[in-house]
């Protein structure tokens, strides 16, 4: 149950601070969890892939998260365009 609370704790934090640096509308609080969630998993496999491994805890979750989240709009907003 703790590892399910991280989650959603970091999604929300994530997925929020990546939808103010986006400058877009916002999506609420569930997409912002879920937009957090998926980048956290985005944000991880892009970190490994450059070799970067950023510290456990709650302030590396969030970062990794974030960097995700922000390519993961990014992605979608040019899904949209076309």
């Amino acid at each position: 149950m703790h590892g399910i609370i991280w989650w959603i704790v970091v999604g929300l934090i994530a997925g929020w601070l990546a939808g103010k640096v986006m400058k877009g509308g916002g999506f609420g609080v569930l997409m912002d969890i879920v937009l957090g969630i998926v980048g956290a998993m985005i944000g991880g496999w892009v970190f490994g892939m450059i070799g970067i491994f950023p510290g456990g805890g709650l302030i590396g979750s969030i970062l990794v998260a974030f960097v995700g989240a922000v390519i993961l709009l990014w992605i979608v907003r040019l899904i949209k365009k076309a």
